[in-house]
């Protein structure tokens, strides 16, 4: 517990990537992946969670990916540790549902920034997005305090894609 109080809203926003087609993936890059994404979740919840039971308030919000949702040449294991945050934000919003705590999940599509701008040309994301651009940070940002705040108290358990309609 914190001199102030317990921490009540956690964003969970660890994640890596190390890409390869999954034939030539090596052992390191597959765990690593799932580590930083799986295990940052696991670390950093399970410690924080008791205290907001103990207040009957908590938010938890997990960044994911589209690619969890959708696959990402070369990207099986980034895929896969995206994907385990659904269900154990799922099964986790079970567990503490009755607790005053939600759990839900952003799962961003191509979003403006130094690491997409080297991946995605404004052609590409023309090809890819229907709203024909990528997202702003501020988007994501936006739903994730709306998913903090109370006027989100009964929104729990859900993966809410923010993608200018890719998938």
């Amino acid at each position: 517990m914190l001199e102030a109080g317990p921490i009540q809203i956690l964003v969970n926003n660890a994640g890596i990537h190390d890409d390869a087609i999954f034939p030539g993936m090596r052992w390191e890059q597959w765990q690593r992946v799932l580590d930083v994404s799986l295990g940052g979740f696991f670390n950093v919840t399970q410690t924080l969670l008791l205290p907001m039971l103990a207040t009957r308030w908590g938010r938890i919000v997990t960044i994911s990916s589209a690619a969890a949702l959708a696959g990402n040449r070369g990207q099986t294991n980034y895929a896969a540790a995206k994907a385990g945050l659904h269900g154990a934000s799922r099964s986790l919003a079970l567990e503490v549902a009755s607790r005053g705590v939600t759990v839900n999940v952003v799962a961003p599509g191509i979003i403006a920034s130094t690491m997409s701008a080297e991946s995605f040309d404004a052609r590409r994301i023309s090809e890819l997005v229907p709203m024909k651009r990528a997202g702003t940070p501020d988007e994501v940002a936006k739903l994730v305090a709306f998913l903090a705040s109370e006027d989100a108290a009964y929104i729990s358990g859900q993966v809410i894609s923010i993608n200018g309609a890719m998938l």
